[in-house]
């Protein structure tokens, strides 16, 4: 007869009698399902009156004061650190080419009811002391002044779970959805892919899951596929954006054929398309105007892309 030992016996025994508690004498933590329902875009009646210079987090929220740097972010094209300012608010920094596109793009996504980051240009940015930057060190100078930052506000209320997929959400098929790639034609979006889309859960009285294009700085350029130009009027401007078009589809020139996500640019229902433009079609061209001049591009860039962006919203209302 073989002799059972009574070792994995008293272990159970004692997870019974103490369930509460990990083996490291700590209690883990629950998980927690995403709470409320998905949401991906919200009717904006107010439309006319919004305010595109300040964007999404309105001027209440508009960054100020002296920063003190937290940590640096390897991740990603563009070089990016995390700040706390004099009011304890978590700010993400982002220097470099997408800055001022990423600023400008956000506030003309946000317009027509899609969700936004709350994003914000800095022309110069004061830390408290010059951090040892491994990447972006031409941007910072030795009194801690960084110039052209892009600032992105950590809310309270809001966490991020996860990225979400193009080809798999709870919103594929719907007019929404494609309006939002409409959306990222007209931006001249080169980069679509699943990484830059982030599901953010908002807590409070009324908690939902936010699907959001996180990431937009690959936009306003030369749409070219791991090539192309960011915040460049003269290439944004150059580009040819609508491909084909017939009374039931429309497909635009954004991305080249061997990007992965290719397709979320081609045969867009012409409702949808016209559905979108008619939205955009109720901004003024001041609004539009202060989208650009938000990300302190110079009078003429602001006047050369509004210019550009009216353009192709009379190209979605001209479908056939």
């Amino acid at each position: 007869m073989h002799r059972i030992s009574r070792t994995p016996i008293v272990f159970l025994a004692f997870l019974l009698l103490f369930p509460t508690h990990g083996i490291n004498g700590k209690t883990p933590k629950p998980s927690q399902a995403p709470a409320g329902p998905p949401v991906l875009w919200r009717e904006p009646a107010d439309i006319a009156a919004r305010n595109l210079y300040y964007g999404p987090g309105g001027e209440a929220h508009e960054p100020h004061g002296i920063f003190t740097f937290e940590r640096e972010d390897m991740q990603g094209y563009s070089p990016k650190f995390d700040v706390l300012d004099e009011d304890g608010v978590r700010w993400r920094v982002k220097l470099g080419e997408e800055a001022r596109p990423e600023t400008a793009a956000s506030r003309l996504v946000w317009a027509v009811g899609y969700f936004a980051n709350e994003d914000y240009f800095m022309p110069v940015l004061r830390l408290k002391s010059a951090p040892r930057l491994r990447r972006g060190r031409e941007f910072l100078s030795p009194d801690g002044a960084v110039r052209n930052a892009r600032l992105k506000r950590r809310l309270e209320d809001e966490t991020k779970i996860g990225e979400w997929k193009w080809d798999d959400n709870p919103f594929k098929g719907t007019r929404e959805w494609n309006g939002l790639r409409v959306m990222m034609a007209l931006l001249g979006n080169w980069d679509v892919k699943n990484a830059n889309n982030s599901i953010y859960q908002v807590k409070g009285a009324h908690p939902e899951q936010r699907y959001v294009v996180s990431d937009l700085g690959a936009t306003l350029g030369l749409p070219v596929y791991n090539y192309g130009e960011r915040g460049d009027l003269r290439a944004y401007r150059a580009s040819k954006w609508i491909g084909s078009s017939s009374p039931e589809f429309v497909s635009f020139r954004v991305t080249e054929r061997f990007s992965p996500l290719h397709w979320t640019m081609q045969r867009i229902p012409v409702e949808d398309a016209k559905w979108v433009g008619g939205l955009l079609a109720k901004l003024s061209t001041d609004q539009i105007r202060d989208a650009f001049r938000a990300a302190a591009y110079s009078p003429a860039e602001v006047e050369g892309f509004t210019q550009v962006v009216r353009r192709r919203i009379a190209d979605l209302e001209n479908l056939p």
